[in-house]
């Protein structure tokens, strides 16, 4: 199972990848050089998630329709060819936009639309694989690794769109995306290679476990007021921190007149920080407790953007840095955490509880996105002062932090399960990775 494991890991990895020069080095080039609206900006990039229910439908549809024997291994590579052939052409598509705005448009959709289509494609066929291939007892391990080696791709990705970038022109900019789409598609196919077993049994025989729709978890969700709590504190937390994604870059590019290879490393200095935080997380939790790991996360982030605020007053690069820093500490001690307090609220409705995670992040990720692109831009045609746009942006996701710190205090873990279990960083990194596929 070792190598299978590492396979799994690669193909993971090849589709995160794909995801760091869509998200972060082409929202700032739209936004920066450009000039692009950045509310138009989060929509596209929020294409992805609006995907995401067809997790569903597609991992029902595999299990029936098996080809060549193989259930899964087609509709990774179909996912991989989308997210390859998405960020291969997203350099010459971004290009047509300014000349010829509803043409441009329409492809920029089509292909944000294809990357986020084999995004959620892969993920769930990938994800399934790696369920039946691991059984219980390696199931925790295998994920652990795949999502591990997801974060050093993201971190490495980033640092080599960097190098790649170091003298930007459009022209580089395609050459960097097709390089990155090349490697991502050499990880995928090693990964693929001779990984899954052919399977005899018929299709009719398939008896997939279909997830709970939304709405259904919703409803549950609705039912307990602790719940209920839970779910909105998540649901403020994340806007927060998963909202300024599309956002760090064209700031910092605004603010301090930092050159494209410099701000695409803004995406591997919070990697790094995110990793740091999980490992801290381990340790502290058993020692300060949930709750108090959870509350120094969130504040974490909060001194985070009011230091990536005052760096734009003070026109300090130095300063924003060390915002991203705390950001990046922050959100790790928060998402990790608050993932330990959701598994200890019940013993025997953990599935649904996860479903909410997933849901709560996706509806995060969208809704923070296009607010907070939104908001930016709005302050800009207002004001004409493109810092207090951003500044605003900052200062709502900053008072949504402290929201969620209000609302921490009510939530009684207790009330839903009196014994609380600690969770191991595989277990953790487990859990997070099948999370991060809805």
């Amino acid at each position: 199972m070792g190598i299978k494991r590492w396979q799994l890991a690669l193909i993971h990895a090849a589709v995160a990848v794909t995801l760091v020069p869509i998200n972060s080095t082409l929202n700032r080039v739209m936004i920066k050089e450009l000039g692009i609206s950045a509310t138009l900006v989060a929509l596209l990039a929020s294409l992805p998630y609006l995907f995401s229910p067809v997790q569903v439908a597609i991992g029902a549809f595999s299990d029936r329709h098996p080809i060549a024997g193989l259930r899964r291994t087609p509709y990774i590579l179909a996912g991989l060819l989308f997210c390859v052939g998405g960020l291969a052409v997203a350099p010459m598509v971004v290009f047509i936009l300014p000349e010829n705005f509803s043409i441009g448009l329409l492809l920029l959709g089509l292909t944000f639309g294809a990357w986020g289509l084999g995004y959620n494609l892969a993920a769930v066929s990938y994800l399934s694989l790696a369920t039946e291939l691991s059984g219980e007892r390696e199931r925790t391990r295998t994920v652990a690794t795949m999502w591990f080696l997801m974060i050093v791709g993201i971190i490495l990705t980033a640092a080599g769109l960097s190098r790649l970038l170091a003298e930007y022109s459009p022209e580089q900019l395609q050459r960097a995306f097709g390089s990155i789409a090349v490697v991502a598609l050499v990880l995928g196919l090693l990964g693929l290679v001779k990984l899954e077993p052919r399977s005899t049994m018929p299709s009719n025989q398939a008896t997939p476990e279909v997830p709970a729709s939304w709405g259904s978890q919703l409803r549950l969700i609705w039912h307990n007021p602790q719940a209920r709590l839970f779910f909105v504190y998540l649901s403020a937390l994340l806007v927060a921190i998963l909202g300024q994604d599309i956002l760090l870059e064209p700031y910092a590019a605004e603010a301090f007149n930092l050159p494209v290879a410099v701000t695409t490393r803004i995406t591997s200095i919070w990697g790094t920080c995110f990793l740091v935080a999980l490992l801290a997380a381990t340790w502290l939790e058993p020692r300060w407790g949930k709750r108090r790991v959870a509350f120094l996360g969130a504040v974490t982030a909060l001194l985070g953007f009011v230091l990536m605020i005052g760096a734009g007053i003070v026109a300090s690069a130095q300063v924003f840095y060390a915002g991203v820093v705390l950001l990046g500490l922050g959100s790790g001690l928060a998402t990790v955490s608050n993932l330990s307090l959701m598994l200890d609220m019940t013993t025997k409705s953990v599935g649904m509880y996860m479903g909410a995670w997933g849901m709560a992040s996706a509806l995060a990720r969208i809704l923070g996105s296009v607010l907070g692109g939104a908001v930016r831009d709005i302050i800009l045609v207002v004001s004409q002062n493109a810092l207090l746009g951003y500044g605003v942006v900052f200062g709502v996701q900053a008072m949504l932090l402290g929201l969620s710190i209000g609302l921490l205090r009510h939530i009684d873990v207790e009330t839903f399960r009196t014994t609380s279990q600690r969770l191991s960083l595989g277990t953790r990194a487990a859990m997070m990775q099948e999370l991060d596929a809805g």
